[in-house]
């Protein structure tokens, strides 16, 4: 077993912890500032952000069946121009994670998934790694948006994972969990 149900869940409400903290941070600045280079991978805040967005929706597609987003991954920093549009996607996005997630099983994490990226060669992956793939890439692109937060002086609070685990929304690790 790699991950546990449990893992999913608890990844799903610090996810979208994050981007309640990071969001809130990220409107405090000017429209200019979230769509100024900053020397990220998709350049600015409003591009990361996006591209975050996009990829979820990609993988909740394999991983739900829900549809694709439009258009393809090196647009997927100009997914929503509107940061307030983003702002309300995001949030919705963050609520189908958390339900899907209450729904995610041993069997189902234990499981192979088939899928393709963007090309004819099919992918068999066990839906454990997917997930685990879903929420890393989520922490590893706001971990960018973090830094360029901090540049402009706003404050996230503690970012640490297992202070995490005190909050409202924590799950009992020693759990079977669903």
């Amino acid at each position: 077993m790699m991950i546990h149900p449990t893992y999913a869940r608890y990844m799903a409400g610090y996810n979208a912890e994050m981007d309640r903290r990071f969001i809130a941070a990220a409107q405090r600045l000017t429209d200019a500032q979230r769509r100024a280079d900053r020397g990220v991978f998709w350049k600015s805040l409003h591009g990361t952000f996006n591209h975050i967005l996009w990829v979820d929706h990609v993988w909740l597609n394999r991983l739900t069946g829900s549809p694709l987003p439009p258009g393809i991954r090196d647009d997927s920093d100009k997914y929503f121009h509107d940061f307030d549009a983003f702002v309300a996607a995001r949030t919705e996005t963050n609520d189908l994670i958390a339900a899907w997630a209450e729904g995610v099983t041993q069997e189902f994490l234990d499981s192979d998934c088939y899928w393709f990226r963007g090309r004819p060669e099919q992918f068999v992956t066990p839906y454990a790694v997917l997930v685990a793939h879903m929420f890393t890439h989520q922490v590893h692109h706001r971990g960018q948006i973090h830094a360029v937060l901090t540049s402009y002086g706003e404050d996230t609070s503690d970012t640490s994972i297992w202070v995490m685990s005190r909050a409202p929304f924590s799950f009992d690790f020693t759990s079977e969990g669903a």
